[in-house]
């Protein structure tokens, strides 16, 4: 009878340690799921698109698609060391005066000219999939 319940506490204290070491390894995954994805929130992902997809649309005015091209380039500058916050440009728009941002441009640092005012241009973008975060915005003309 004494070894039986020496057994019994030995076996309780097994699964109890299993358990323990279980619930250490639970707490570890999670944490290290918030980790890598960089503990943005969906209400931060709506927040930081918000910013751009108030000027997207078919018929968009030239005003409109020159405060986009600022609205990006503080953007660009603000997030300098966070790549997944880099917006791209890619104009494809004949109705530009002069210059138009180079393909796949963040607009840090680039001389281009401002969009027709008096044009409309349809502006679209695309978002990464692993982060939602808008990653390229693309101007072309309105049809």
């Amino acid at each position: 009878m004494e070894n039986a319940s020496k057994a019994l506490i030995i076996a309780g204290a097994i699964l109890l340690a299993i358990l323990i070491i279980s619930l250490g390894i639970m707490i570890y995954q999670q944490a290290s799921g918030v980790v890598n994805n960089n503990a943005m929130s969906e209400v931060d992902i709506n927040s930081f698109n918000q910013k751009f997809i108030q000027y997207t649309g078919t018929n968009v005015r030239g005003a409109q698609v020159n405060s986009l091209l600022n609205q990006i380039q503080t953007n660009n500058v603000t997030y300098q060391d966070d790549e997944s916050r880099q917006v791209t440009v890619t104009v494809s728009a004949t109705k530009w005066n002069g210059t138009a941002p180079a393909a796949n441009s963040d607009l840090v640092g680039v001389s281009f000219t401002k969009a027709n005012t008096g044009a409309t241009y349809k502006v679209d973008y695309t978002t990464d999939s692993k982060t939602g975060l808008i990653d390229t915005i693309t101007i072309s003309d309105a049809t």
